[in-house]
């Protein structure tokens, strides 16, 4: 029978309302990250998750750096209040892009956490105006309400060691 680690957490159980509810949240991992207690629990260091957040919300505004394929347009479009309101799943991939996603590149937790907040700030106060790549054209909730859902998700790797 194989063994289990019992030993190794849970990622968090994250939701977020608002934005200020990120900032607080990255606030604490600063601090865990000060005091050496920071660490992550999937395959990507916290720099590098804080980096990717703070990619996609850019290409809110730049456009993603790939082509979206119309079937994948067509067939996702129908699941945009799903995409915008519940949990994101770990582990998805988007289909023909090298690493399965964009914006991962290794990045110190310093200059992804400044980027982060940035562009929070800017997710914030300035609505993106151009469609969403997958959805078309979002609302200014819509499109924080899609980083939300993704902050969730690349934050709940992220724990302080007790």
């Amino acid at each position: 029978m194989p063994t289990v680690a019992t030993n190794i957490p849970q990622r968090r159980t994250l939701h977020f309302d608002t934005i200020n509810q990120i900032l607080a949240d990255i606030d604490q991992l600063e601090i865990a990250k000060q005091q050496g207690k920071l660490r992550s629990l999937g395959n990507w260091s916290p720099g590098q998750n804080l980096g990717h957040l703070a990619s996609w919300i850019d290409y809110s505004y730049d456009g993603v750096p790939f082509r979206v394929p119309f079937i994948a347009r067509i067939v996702l479009r129908p699941m945009k209040k799903m995409f915008l309101y519940k949990p994101m799943r770990p582990g998805a991939r988007i289909p023909k892009v090298p690493g399965g996603t964009a914006g991962i590149d290794e990045i110190p937790f310093e200059e992804g956490l400044d980027r982060f907040r940035k562009n929070l700030a800017r997710l914030k106060s300035d609505p993106p105006s151009g469609p969403h790549a997958v959805f078309g054209p979002l609302t200014h909730e819509e499109w924080i309400a899609q980083h939300l859902r993704h902050a969730e998700l690349h934050l709940s790797f992220l724990c302080a060691d007790p």
